[in-house]
């Protein structure tokens, strides 16, 4: 199903995402750590805003991490396709929390997520 970012419909607050490196990348596992730690934050606290419809593209809303955290499993290549499984058990009181599970091609649990963060919408920015 084809989904607008810009106007998105309220649903479950659960997503996938598939995602690598563009290009190859040395054989140190630092770096396919830290390649993780960077890619694990995009969109993972946005899955907060699924079952109101609203979008971090809506001039209205402000969102800011307050904390991030990631727990690797296993060794993991950055530059081979990593699934994303991400949902959101929770939203209140000015903030989401999401948790995060990351899968290599083999379906095995290399990494796992959460954040929380501020979520407001600002009527004054409209």
């Amino acid at each position: 199903t084809e989904k607008d970012p810009f106007n998105p419909k309220p649903g479950d607050p659960v997503k996938y995402a598939w995602f690598r490196a563009d290009g190859n990348l040395p054989d140190s596992q630092a770096l396919h750590k830290y390649m993780l730690a960077y890619a694990s934050d995009f969109g993972l606290l946005t899955t907060s805003l699924m079952p109101h419809g609203k979008s971090v593209w809506h001039r209205d809303m402000q969102l800011a991490s307050l904390d991030h955290a990631l727990w690797f499993h296993g060794n993991l290549r950055a530059d081979d396709w990593l699934l994303y499984a991400m949902d959101s058990p929770w939203a209140g009181n000015a903030r989401g929390f999401a948790r995060g599970s990351i899968f290599n091609r083999a379906g095995q649990l290399v990494a796992s997520s959460c954040q929380e963060g501020l979520i407001r919408h600002r009527k004054d920015w409209a």
